[in-house]
């Protein structure tokens, strides 16, 4: 792909230096016509008879350049234009049709809620991917008076949003967990505090829409970090202007939101089929140029 496009930047500036010429050589044929024209006296008029040929032939040879480059440039725009068309027409063949349940792929799949939610429930997190959760959580602690800094995709060094409080110094940390009937437990929290140790921190929270295992809890409790579960996070939004609850239901159900976001190039993820496995999963729309980890269907 580098080596095609420092081909195609060498065959640019061969045409525009291809122009150049042509209309330098046309420039000098015309001034081989006027310049005659000024000339008086015989040996001067002779000069300008024997220049005139050569500006004739100066003007031949210029529009040949020219006609050569015009040429040229609608050949090179004539393959660009197939090119983006074969690229177009291989991903036509090669993505496969997402089966939405419904025209457009855009829409939301079949069963899902067109945001018909107008309360909060443990439904909605149910509904949304893992990035809209984490973009709730942070519109959440925004609506605190937080100033939250976070990142779509990519690695994060397991730091969903970084929290920054006006009476303190010191950032704060949370991680988000998308998960639905599994619990979170010690593991992942082992794997935050050092995360926290690292970051030379001596508390965060973790939150999940889901749930803590009892030893995940003690963890929290003897490490200071504090945890909030798909309840509590419920809870803690109910405490919310109907305005800022409203609010936060357009974070959730912004865009494609039951779609899975890629987390290693963050691209919307589309529904692929394993005749291995029998079944189907989420991959990532740019692979194999990206190897993101894929989904399966009962997770997402």
């Amino acid at each position: 792909m580098a080596r095609s496009k420092r081909q195609e930047r060498r065959r640019e500036r061969a045409r525009r230096e291809l122009a150049g010429k042509g209309w330098t050589v046309v420039l000098v044929g015309l001034l081989l016509l006027v310049v005659p024209m000024f000339l008086r006296g015989p040996m001067l008029a002779g000069l300008g008879a024997a220049l005139r040929p050569a500006g004739w032939a100066a003007l031949a040879i210029g529009a040949v350049l020219l006609a050569f480059h015009h040429f040229a440039d609608r050949t090179a725009k004539a393959n660009r234009a197939s090119e983006a068309d074969s690229a177009s027409a291989s991903r036509a063949r090669t993505e496969p049709v997402l089966d939405t349940g419904t025209a457009s792929p855009s829409s939301p799949r079949q069963g899902a809620s067109s945001h018909a939610a107008t309360t909060w429930s443990a439904a909605v997190f149910a509904e949304i991917e893992w990035r809209r959760f984490e973009a709730v959580c942070e519109a959440l602690y925004a609506q605190a008076g937080f100033a939250t800094r976070s990142q779509s995709h990519g690695a994060d060094g397991g730091v969903d949003i970084w929290l920054q409080s006006q009476h303190s110094d010191q950032p704060r940390i949370v991680q988000c967990k998308h998960w639905q009937n599994r619990p979170v437990g010690v593991k992942e929290l082992r794997e935050f505090l050092g995360v926290m140790t690292s970051h030379g921190l001596k508390s965060g929270t973790y939150v999940t829409s889901s749930r803590f295992s009892s030893d995940a809890i003690a963890f929290a409790k003897a490490n200071r970090i504090h945890v909030q579960d798909g309840e509590a996070l419920l809870k803690l939004i109910g405490q919310r202007t109907p305005a800022q609850q409203a609010a936060l239901l357009e974070v959730a159900y912004e865009g494609e939101y039951w779609r899975p976001t890629c987390a290693s190039c963050g691209t919307k993820m589309v529904e692929r089929h394993s005749a291995k496995n029998d079944g189907s999963f989420w991959g990532c729309a740019n692979y194999p140029r990206c190897r993101g980890k894929t989904i399966p269907k009962a997770r997402a």
